[in-house]
């Protein structure tokens, strides 16, 4: 259990008082429970179906970055810090299709999508179409916290990383085999794409969402994007609202998925919206992604938290490997209704 301190709770209310539109005063009641709030990291990655052979690695590598970014936490990091070291786990590792291990466009290119976003102030920062950067989720750090701008692109944010010193890589260092030849399997793109997303064989995003011990909330996502996407193609991943979306009056979330799909009913935000309007968060999850499936016929998922540590990891494809840390246990997913839990050493 976290204990805030007098000053951190004066800081909540004061925000509520600031935000009469969004959210009263709080009351004694909550202050009270903020004051016991535990911290919470959830990640995901990716929605698809993951084939039996990729199934433990991903297991495996969705509890080990929600452990990791619950590390950040109990050094005393806040939500912000959760989700990049969650996220720059799940980058690093080639299971996954961000950063090392990332799908390949059109060109049998790297082209790498991430945001991050602090629920606390709406602070915000995404990268798109970049190549040789392993953790862009850390570069999209940079763009929200040092310059005046939310998303830079391709060359420009090259440009950038190497402005503030943001180590850079060898492109090809970031092409696993396995990607390589599934890519060379589906080399053109109409057969390639309608193929993988038709039969729910995206290799897809990752991402995570995290509430503090203060009631703060952020999320993060990565992707290398579809396989064979065109040279410059964006998704959800790196948009506000879509891919991603972390308000301290209604929580954080990470979506995975078809991005045309997703950006076509902003997932992230219109699961939030559902959460404002009462619903809890794995009900508002399951709307929303039944609606883009209805609507545009979309499938994906997305993990959620609330500021009060109400969490939920939904999808509506085969799979999606997911991991959440509360209070010391370590629950995980892979298939549907499959929700098993291991005890931390404290």
């Amino acid at each position: 259990m976290c204990q805030v301190s007098a000053d951190e709770a004066e800081n909540n209310t004061q925000i509520s008082q600031n935000h009469v539109s969004m959210a009263e005063v709080l009351s004694e009641e909550d202050r009270e429970r903020k004051s016991k709030m535990s911290a919470v990291v959830v990640v995901h990655g990716g929605a698809w179906a993951i084939p039996d052979e990729l199934a433990e690695a991903s297991v495996s590598g969705v509890k080990a970055a929600a452990c990791e970014g619950f590390s950040a936490l109990k050094r005393g990091g806040n939500a912000v810090d959760a989700v990049e070291a969650a996220v720059r786990a799940l980058e690093d590792n080639t299971v996954f299709n961000a950063g090392h291990g990332a799908a390949l466009n059109a060109n049998g290119e790297v082209e790498l999508d991430a945001i991050i976003m602090d629920g606390s102030t709406l602070a915000s920062g995404a990268v798109s179409c970049v190549k040789n950067i392993a953790n862009p989720v850390s570069l999209a750090r940079a763009v929200m916290e040092k310059t005046a701008h939310i998303m830079l692109t391709g060359r420009g944010a090259n440009m950038f990383a190497e402005s503030v010193g943001v180590a850079t890589v060898p492109t090809e260092t970031l092409v696993t085999e396995y990607e390589r030849k599934e890519w060379e399997k589906r080399k053109h793109y109409v057969a390639g794409v309608m193929e993988d997303f038709n039969s729910q064989w995206a290799h897809d995003t990752v991402g995570a969402v995290a509430v503090d011990c203060a009631g703060n909330v952020a999320c993060a996502t990565s992707t290398g994007g579809i396989r064979n996407k065109m040279v410059g193609r964006v998704g959800d991943s790196p948009i506000i609202g879509s891919g991603g979306y972390a308000d301290n009056f209604s929580g954080a979330v990470s979506c995975t998925g078809h991005g045309e799909s997703i950006l076509k009913v902003t997932l992230a935000r219109l699961i939030l919206s559902h959460i404002e309007q009462g619903k809890p968060v794995a009900e508002a999850s399951q709307a929303s992604l039944r609606y883009m499936g209805d609507r545009v016929r979309g499938a994906g998922g997305a993990i959620a938290v609330s500021p009060s540590g109400q969490w939920a990891a939904t999808f509506t494809t085969e799979r999606m490997a997911w991991a959440a840390v509360e209070d010391d246990v370590l629950w995980y997913g892979l298939d549907p209704n499959m929700r098993l839990k291991e005890q931390l050493s404290k």
